[in-house]
């Protein structure tokens, strides 16, 4: 979608980037889902500042490149007001060169991430090591006795930094890390790495492999008997829409730790989930690793903030955002640490089991805990 068919010049211009097409369509295709429902329902309630608000959807491919070149569309060409999306922390990093540092357009990046992204045009509605690592370390060896641990890694910036965060953790803990490998995002062939991973006896697999190749990475682990023989499996990220994309025989007994699962259960979050299911059938669910939280939340807090402000100066809006707030929202209220440009939010610890995640621990609301910007 290059442009709404019924632009005007009076609309509000909101730029959306997702991986629609390549490696990551299983959940790009949701990500697109969430910014048509919610730019819809907040045109049927009259748009923002009377005004409609117009959705610029653009499809990555999966490719940062051309997520780079997309995100420069969306500014120089289409004049966007905001720019949300990315999955891939690299490619926030692509969208960020000719959105925010050429383009000085404010971006909101909604995906889990490594945290540590601090600029006065970008706001993040993601969890962050904090809200992630820093409470499930902890719990995971208490509950299960678990001291050694190995990181099979993609190789780019999110698993880099998530591996240091778990790292001094673990040795917080009394724990200790056996092995720690990083692969391209397609490698397919593990079988030296899981070798490893069992002459070591490693306790816990903490797993930042991402897609395309996390797929035969959990196979290859699982038939090699590592959770048979009481191994742990962490993944982060893995929401309901990475568990369809793999045997669930594969993830079993698997913990992950985000803002949202389906089962989380409180009665907005219910019917969020229902107004979603009853517009976009299909396999692309609303769900919170895969960035659709996120997005909910980052297009509420802007649209708060743009009301606020009662304007689109871009510095009124910021100034807004810095402190917005969700009453309502995937998981619970959600909430800007002003200066942080990070969220405060509830998280959830889960394990899947048959195909599809418990909440097995409820972590309450998490601070970030992310640098404070000095403004100008």
């Amino acid at each position: 979608m290059n442009a709404p068919q019924t632009a005007d010049d009076q609309a509000i211009k909101v730029g959306v980037i997702a991986d629609q097409t390549g490696a990551l369509s299983f959940i790009g295709v949701a990500n697109a889902n969430v910014a048509k429902m919610v730019i819809a329902d907040i045109n049927a309630k009259g748009g923002l500042l009377g005004r409609r608000l117009d959705l610029y959807l653009e499809d990555t491919t999966t490719s940062d490149a051309v997520a780079a070149a997309k995100a420069a569309k969306l500014v120089q060409k289409d004049g966007v007001d905001v720019i949300f999306g990315g999955i891939y922390s690299s490619t926030r990093q692509a969208i960020k060169q000719p959105a925010v540092v050429e383009g000085k357009t404010l971006y909101i990046y909604p995906e889990q991430y490594e945290g540590e992204e601090s600029d006065p045009l970008i706001f993040c509605t993601g969890p962050v090591p904090a809200q992630q690592v820093d409470p499930f370390i902890p719990w995971l060896m208490r509950e299960t006795g678990a001291r050694t641990f190995y990181l099979p890694s993609a190789d780019y910036i999110w698993p880099h930094v998530m591996n240091r965060k778990v790292r001094e953790v673990v040795a917080a803990e009394g724990g200790s890390i056996v092995g720690e490998e990083y692969f391209p995002l397609d490698h397919t062939d593990y079988g030296e790495t899981i070798a490893r991973i069992e002459s070591t006896g490693a306790d816990v697999v903490f797993c930042t492999v991402v897609p395309p190749g996390v797929g035969p990475f959990l196979e290859q682990l699982h038939a090699s008997g590592f959770r048979a023989r009481g191994g742990r499996l962490v993944c982060t990220y893995f929401d309901e829409n990475f568990l369809n994309m793999v045997p669930a025989e594969h993830v079993e007994g698997l913990y992950s730790c985000l803002d949202y699962y389906q089962a989380v259960g409180d009665p907005f979050s219910k019917r969020l989930l229902e107004q979603y299911d009853a517009l976009y059938s299909g396999n692309a669910q609303f769900t919170a690793g895969s960035a659709c939280s996120g997005l909910y939340r980052g297009l509420r807090l802007w649209a708060a903030a743009v009301e606020e402000a009662g304007s689109l100066d871009q510095e009124q809006v910021i100034r807004a955002l810095d402190h917005a707030k969700l009453a309502h929202g995937p998981g619970g209220p959600a909430e800007m640490v002003p200066g942080q440009h990070h969220v405060r939010m509830n998280m959830y610890i889960a394990r899947a089991e048959g195909g599809r995640f418990g909440i097995v621990k409820r972590l309450g609301a998490i601070d970030p805990q992310e640098r404070t910007l000095v403004m100008a």
